[in-house]
């Protein structure tokens, strides 16, 4: 979430570390509240293309009936003075305004820098993909990208916790893409083919379970992703689309490869299946091959370097060089060893 100027201004940095800023955001949830002591307050929640924020408005603050009056998904400027708080983000000064078409429009489709690292990491996807040397495998992935590409463009790679934001499913996906290609470079024993497909796909469920609607930044809970999750919807998305591939002229070609079309099923299933590591954390089956051992951990290491990424940008230093502990992560975070700088004088 990113302070934007108005009119050309920059924002100004006021006294006692605060920021005088205004955010673009949609309201996306308000909940009435009580605390110990019997005071109202009401938490909004705001959100942009890069992030979500949490806030407290309490019943005497002046703005508090402003927050009231502004709708779910509506979109909004919020100016004000920001302060970073062990307790959260708090606000005063706060002046709220409907957000113009123009403004909203630009809100949707995200920073600059959001939109080009998000479209680099779309077309490296496209790019290993076309990769892809197994014709089944590469029909296959090739059709979830033409048939479901918008809305996998749209879709979060989680609630929290890790690109927990609209486009995080492509960046966590051409991330785990990535690992996946880089392993198989280190163990040219695994799959190459099976590999990036089962990176594709082993996600592909959260199109459904933490998509955004095409106008919206309220992630909506629907009936398969609370009742079946991502895991086996990405199973039975492989299924729905194999079989509509696996037909006529096209299954007669496929029937004379070698290994076996329905061995390269089950693989590709065993992938998406087992890609959380253990049934502790939600995969009906653990890994038993060497690309789902690969596979599970490309897929936690990409999701814990973007963790790592979101502590080092916001969470609050305890000394030089140790920021506070961001969850899940399993403790504080120390700052990485710089480069040498190879410019230096030998």
């Amino acid at each position: 979430m990113r302070f934007e100027s108005i009119n050309g201004l920059n924002v100004v940095t006021a006294n006692g570390g605060e920021v005088r800023g205004t955010l673009f955001v949609q309201v996306t949830q308000k909940l009435q509240r009580t605390t110990k002591n019997g005071k109202p307050y009401l938490e909004v929640l705001l959100a942009d293309t890069d992030g979500s924020l949490s806030l407290k408005a309490w019943e005497t603050a002046p703005w508090y009936t402003d927050f009231c009056s502004s709708a779910i998904n509506q979109g909004i400027a919020v100016e004000a003075l920001w302060r970073n708080t062990p307790y959260g983000m708090e606000v005063g000064d706060v002046r709220i305004r409907p957000l113009s078409p123009e403004e909203e429009e630009q809100m949707l489709i995200g920073s600059e820098e959001l939109r080009s690292r998000q479209a680099e990491d779309w077309n490296e996807l496209c790019r290993l993909v076309e990769e892809i040397g197994d014709p089944r495998l590469a029909q296959l992935s090739k059709l979830l990208l033409e048939r479901y590409g918008d809305k996998f463009r749209r879709a979060a790679a989680a609630r929290g916790y890790h690109h927990a934001r609209r486009g995080g499913l492509v960046e966590h996906t051409a991330g785990v893409m990535r690992t996946a290609d880089a392993l198989c470079k280190a163990y040219p024993q695994l799959n190459r083919d099976l590999m990036l497909a089962g990176a594709l796909f082993h996600d592909c469920g959260k199109i459904w379970e933490n998509g955004f609607p095409e106008h919206g930044l309220t992630m909506p809970y629907s009936d398969a992703g609370e009742l079946l999750g991502h895991i086996s919807i990405g199973i039975e998305v492989i299924n729905r689309l194999w079989t509509q591939l696996n037909v006529g002229e096209r299954k007669e070609a496929w029937e004379k490869l070698t290994p076996s079309s329905e061995q390269v099923r089950l693989h590709l299933l065993h992938l998406v299946a087992s890609h959380h590591g253990s049934m502790e954390f939600g995969s009906p089956v653990v890994p038993k091959t060497p690309e789902a051992f690969a596979l599970n951990h490309a897929d936690d290491l990409d999701a814990k370097m973007e963790m790592l990424r979101g502590a080092y940008e916001t969470s609050p230093a305890l000394s030089n060089h140790i920021r506070q502990r961001k969850l899940p992560l399993p403790g504080n975070v120390a700052d990485p060893l710089p480069r040498v700088d190879e410019t230096r004088e030998r």
